[in-house]
């Protein structure tokens, strides 16, 4: 069972996507910010995949996808960006700073799926 951590403020959109990845057979750690996982991180705990949000207080999901990507012992994390409110902009820079895959709110279990299988591929 792939490990998935959630990394989103909103505690109704942690609720539903934890639900749809239990469907999905996967184990799942939720954190409402980013600065928690980066600790959990520095501790040596790793997950598969990050499912990360773009809108955050503190720390935002770019913010945070682009420290993933230039430290050396997190750069290889597969990353999936979800968000509600979303630009191309915001969907080029998530992708060039090397996103694995991208996902609108609100999420259905087969986008998350999908999603889910292009990150551990392309990784």
């Amino acid at each position: 069972m792939p490990q998935i951590w959630i990394i989103d403020d909103d505690d109704e959109m942690i609720h539903a996507v934890e639900l749809m990845l239990k469907l999905l057979d996967c184990t799942v750690s939720a954190y409402r910010s980013a600065r928690i996982a980066v600790q959990d991180l520095m501790q040596g705990k790793r997950p598969d995949v990050i499912l990360l949000d773009i809108n955050m207080p503190e720390v935002s999901g770019i913010d945070m996808l682009e420290f993933l990507r230039r430290q050396e012992s997190f750069k290889n994390i597969p990353v999936v960006m979800l968000s509600s409110e979303t630009t191309d902009v915001q969907v080029d820079q998530a992708m060039a700073l090397g996103a694995n895959a991208f996902v609108f709110k609100p999420v259905s279990i087969e986008e998350l799926e999908e999603a889910l299988k292009t990150a551990l591929t392309r990784n």
